[in-house]
């Protein structure tokens, strides 16, 4: 199977906007390739922007709280985490990626599922699990199921969260909270390779289009920033220099690019969004946070 690589793929879905002028109404579609989490409206919700982050369209409207979106590789589905039972379960769901056609998938009571990642076929979804066992010690373990939700199964051997797929099909993700580690498995959690080596949480890994790079945030340096490095753990680099949390970072489908979220002073999130290599950053949207960037892989 091969994958597009240095390539920029733009989806056309089915939303549309109307443009009118005094002699005719054109419509023009718009291309949605981002998805973030906001509490614009009140609760936490996903919507969905273009690229420019000029078009916004709020697609969930859970009572309680919805995040962490991740796309389907063809572009039609959305995955997110939702908060139950006054935020003491929380799930796996899927929709249309207008939001339609919304099913909840995980139904572990008082256990924290999220992070959910799709395989590079679209035909399974990774996810965390997190909760406290009978005898009061935290668990966190990653999960793999279809992607309509059956065969829910644990990989044993793998304990942590922040899963994600490579192109070829493995699992990067970071080990068990406090002194985490980037790794990557086969995606039966043989084979267990760690990537990053230090004492301090390295979170949330994402692997480029090509396969080749690994965008992920670290407190190595006394607060949570973000890096890069190659596949293999090497040449990690440092991104971002701030005195508050950059989290969640997220790769532009040809590489070129990396959008994360960042507190101000406050303690407010933005999506900010930079170059590979760190220079050109800017605000992207305001007042939210969870931004997942649309990669379609090529069969």
């Amino acid at each position: 199977m091969k994958y597009i690589k240095a390539m920029y793929v733009v989806l056309t879905f089915f939303f549309t906007q109307h443009m009118y002028s005094q002699d005719d109404q054109k419509e023009t579609a718009i291309n949605y390739t981002i998805a973030y989490s906001s509490k614009e409206a009140g609760n936490g919700d996903i919507y969905v922007t273009n690229e420019e982050g000029t078009s916004k369209i709020k697609i969930t409207d859970h009572p309680e709280n919805d995040g962490y979106a991740a796309w389907s590789p063809d572009g039609k589905h959305i995955a997110a985490y939702a908060y139950h039972d006054g935020r003491k379960t929380w799930s796996i769901h899927t929709m249309n990626n207008n939001g339609t056609n919304r099913k909840r998938l995980t139904h572990a009571k008082n256990k924290w599922d999220s992070a959910p990642a799709w395989s590079p076929d679209g035909e399974k979804i990774v996810f965390g699990r997190a909760y406290n066992d009978t005898d009061g010690v935290w668990q966190e373990e990653i999960w793999i199921m279809n992607s309509d939700g059956s065969n829910q199964t644990q990989i044993k051997s793998l304990n942590g969260g922040g899963a994600c797929f490579t192109p070829d099909g493995r699992i990067v993700f970071h080990s068990k909270t406090n002194t985490s580690e980037i790794c990557i498995s086969n995606i039966d959690g043989s084979n267990i390779t760690k990537l990053t080596n230090n004492t301090t949480e390295d979170w949330h890994p994402e692997v480029s289009l090509d396969g080749e790079h690994i965008v992920f945030m670290s407190n190595r340096d006394g607060n949570h920033e973000i890096y890069t490095m190659h596949i293999d753990g090497s040449n990690q680099k440092r991104l971002t220099y701030n005195n508050t949390r950059d989290s969640t970072p997220t790769w532009s489908p040809d590489g070129s690019q990396i959008m994360y979220t960042s507190q101000d002073k406050e303690g407010k999130s933005h999506i900010y969004i930079m170059n590979s290599n760190g220079s050109s950053v800017k605000k992207f949207i305001s007042n939210a946070g969870g931004q997942a960037w649309l990669k379609i892989y090529k069969q």
